[in-house]
């Protein structure tokens, strides 16, 4: 219960930025400030200020102020707070909505296979195959390099670059593999079980089986999946973006602070670290959760755990 309710209180905050930056910090994350002043303990301070040796300028840091760049600012005058709880939304959008459509592929994929056989088990098989014989972040990085700035179009659908559907689909792709073949042993598993067979003799159709038979014994095992691709996916995703061929402007990732705060990184730390506790805080609760979702619907973990 901890994880889930760090994950909701992080998820709530992330949709509130809007209501951050407008109403209450009086901000615009994605547009620069750099000759901006802002009004701190009694005085009137520059958002870039010069470095105490002299040379050159850096943004002001941290006022610990809600209301008042409280992580301070970035090399170009945003408010890092604000850009954080929009990229938040982003980050978790990106990875809740590539899980689902991962989940959805892979559970389809691994049902028609472990079910079928045959001819269907060795084509989705060896599509599978054909993804997992590729390292994640490679072929992450290739699809996005050539998506992610031209776009593409298939049929009657077109995604423009730099939306955000296209790393929802990129990493969906990548990750269906991953849960399609546990699921699919997990199908040629219960397809020999006595109940199976059962409704196999009595005349059931495939459909009916699939539906009523395998997808409910199958159904602990995807939520048990799920939480943990959507931190998988989370990171992918900010990987991606920290590498520039993720999240494009002017919206904005986790990944993609991280990226800006790294010239940052000895004179103003927290325009990279705080996008980067988010990531860690947020990945390590789903972890979490898709724990405590195993031991849920594993009674044998339960009895590991008591002993």
């Amino acid at each position: 219960m901890g994880a889930l309710g760090v994950l909701i209180f992080i998820v709530l905050i992330c949709l509130c930025a809007p209501l951050y930056a407008h109403y209450w910090a009086h901000v615009n994350p994605f547009s620069s400030n750099i000759s901006g002043r802002i009004f701190i303990n009694g005085h009137w301070r520059s958002v870039i200020q010069s470095n105490s040796t002299g040379y050159g300028e850096s943004p002001i840091g941290p006022t610990w102020h809600i209301n008042n760049y409280f992580l301070g600012a970035d090399s170009q005058g945003r408010d890092v707070f604000a850009r954080l709880l929009y990229g938040g939304r982003d980050s978790l959008l990106i990875g809740t909505a590539s899980a689902l459509i991962c989940v959805f592929f892979a559970t389809i994929s691994g049902l028609a296979a472990g079910y079928f056989g045959g001819v269907i088990d060795w084509i989705v098989s060896r599509m599978l195959d054909i993804t997992w014989a590729f390292p994640v972040y490679l072929l992450a990085i290739s699809l996005s390099v050539i998506l992610v700035t031209a776009g593409f179009s298939v049929g009657p659908i077109h995604v423009q670059a730099g939306s955000l559907l296209l790393p929802i689909i990129i990493i969906a792709l990548i990750y269906v593999p991953y849960v399609a073949r546990p699921l699919r042993g997990i199908v040629m598993t219960l397809k020999e079980r006595e109940f199976i067979q059962a409704a196999i003799g009595s005349g059931a159709s495939d459909w009916r089986i699939l539906r009523k038979e395998i997808l409910p014994n199958v159904a602990p095992s995807i939520i048990v999946f799920f939480p943990l691709m959507v931190a998988f996916n989370m990171l992918t995703e900010s990987a991606l973006s920290f590498l520039g061929v993720g999240v494009q402007p002017p919206n904005a990732s986790w990944g993609t602070i991280i990226n800006d705060g790294l010239e940052l990184l000895y004179t103003r730390p927290w325009v990279a670290m705080a996008p980067g506790l988010m990531i860690v805080i947020t990945a390590g609760a789903l972890n979490l959760l898709g724990d405590g979702f195993r031991d849920a619907f594993d009674p044998k973990a339960k009895l590991r755990g008591s002993i």
